[in-house]
């Protein structure tokens, strides 16, 4: 199922991240943001389930959240780990993987993993991946390999800050059968012939931390 968050204030950092005389920092400050945000979203999804509690004066009625606690996220390096950080402050006891995946040229854009370690996975957990840009879908899909062929999780959520339209059609081809969520701030429409998402924000990883010295 795909979801846009939409909220005043993930929207006015979309903003920021969209503005290109905003700096590293900012940039960085954003996602982190916006990975909380999105994982406000994502929890209050889950399934509640109703406990009591006493308080110093009486008992009252109260919820938990057991999903949550039952939490794996993926970090697609480099440009998610802002957006990590934030979502690890609404899921503090996740455990959190790492996946290296480049992205080759136009126009095949052939992904290549250099590097995974993951925790292990059980049927009862959601999978968040997190990637800031949903572009060709090639990199999510070679993620989502990635996990599935280790244990099939209870859920994948594939959290993005923008999302190209396409890709996100693309990905959904198989949202019944693996159970998948598309949470993102924005959908745009075109991919140029560079695999960017236009207007999109840029290279989200340069922009963060500055263009690798290759």
């Amino acid at each position: 199922m795909l979801r846009i968050v939409d909220h005043p204030l993930a929207q006015k950092e979309l903003t920021i991240l969209r503005d290109k005389t905003s700096n590293s920092i900012a940039f960085r400050k954003g996602l982190v943001h916006l990975g909380r945000y999105i994982g406000y979203e994502i929890a209050g999804r889950m399934e509640k389930v109703q406990r009591e509690v006493e308080t110093p004066l009486s008992r009252a009625l109260g919820y938990d959240v057991p999903d949550m606690g039952r939490v794996v996220i993926i970090n697609v390096l480099r440009a998610a780990i802002p957006l990590v950080e934030g979502l690890i402050k609404n899921f503090p006891n996740a455990r959190v993987g790492v996946i290296s995946a480049w992205r080759g040229p136009p126009p095949r854009f052939d992904i290549d993993v250099n590097y995974v370690k993951l925790p292990t996975i059980t049927p009862q957990d959601t999978v968040i991946v997190a990637d800031p840009m949903l572009a060709t879908g090639n990199t999510l899909g070679r993620v989502i390999e990635e996990v599935t062929k280790r244990e099939r999780p209870k859920k994948i959520v594939l959290v993005s800050v923008i999302a190209y339209e396409g890709a996100v059609a693309r990905i959904r081809e198989d949202e019944d059968e693996l159970g998948m969520d598309i949470y993102t701030v924005a959908m745009d429409s075109k991919l140029n012939d560079k695999g960017y998402i236009v207007p999109g924000l840029g290279d989200a990883g340069d922009r963060a931390f500055g263009k690798p010295d290759l």
